[in-house]
C-alpha cells in the first residue's frame, strides 16, 4: 500500500493546496493532509478552523484522511509509516526551500523522502498570505479558496475587519 503524506499550515486552504492533494491523491492508496503547526508562522484560523476547511474542500476524494499534528514531521512520517511527503513547488525559491527541508528531515530519518509537486501555472500565485491579505482588505477571494469553503472564508477575514 503506497501512503503519502501531504503537510502544510493551511492557513487557509487554497485552491494550489487542493490542486496538490488531488494530484498526490491520484498516486497513492491513501494520502493523508496533516495541518501542522509552524512556530514560525502567524497563524490566523485556529486548528480545528483549518482542519474543517481542508476536511470539506477534499471531502469528495475517498482516499485523503485529514489529520492534525503538532511535532516534529519526520516524527509524524514514522508514525503513519508512510512513503514519501507530498510538497507543492510554485517558485525556484519554494524548490530551493523545500529542497533543504528535505535534507535537513533526512539527517534525523534517513529513511525520509520527499515528491515535489509543480504547481499549476494559473495557481502559481496563490498563497494563504495573499488570500488573507486580500481577504481582510475586503478584496475578493472566490478564485483563490475552493468553492466549498469561500463563505467560510470570507466570513473569517471579514470578522477579521470589524
Amino acid at each position: 500500500m503506497t501512503t503519502l503524506l501531504f503537510p502544510g499550515s493551511f492557513d487557509p486552504f487554497t485552491r494550489g493546496h487542493r490542486d496538490i492533494a488531488r494530484r498526490a491523491a491520484r498516486i497513492c492508496d491513501k494520502l493523508y493532509v496533516a495541518v501542522m503547526h509552524n512556530d514560525s508562522k502567524k497563524h490566523y484560523f485556529a486548528p480545528d478552523d483549518r482542519v474543517f476547511m481542508v476536511e470539506e474542500s477534499l471531502k469528495a476524494i475517498d482516499n485523503v484522511e485529514v489529520i492534525k499534528y503538532d511535532g516534529l514531521l519526520v516524527d509524524l512520517y514514522k508514525k503513519i509509516q508512510c512513503n514519501a511527503v507530498v510538497r507543492g513547488i510554485r517558485s525556484e525559491s519554494d524548490f530551493r526551500y523545500e529542497a533543504e527541508m528535505a535534507l535537513a528531515n533526512r539527517l534525523l530519518y534517513p529513511e525520509y523522502d520527499v515528491m515535489l509537486l509543480p504547481c499549476r501555472d494559473d495557481l502559481s500565485l496563490i498563497s494563504s498570505s495573499i488570500v488573507k491579505e486580500v481577504g481582510l482588505y475586503g478584496g475578493d477571494i472566490s478564485k483563490m479558496v475552493p468553492s466549498e469553503i469561500y463563505g467560510f472564508v470570507s466570513d473569517k477575514l471579514k470578522k477579521g475587519r470589524e
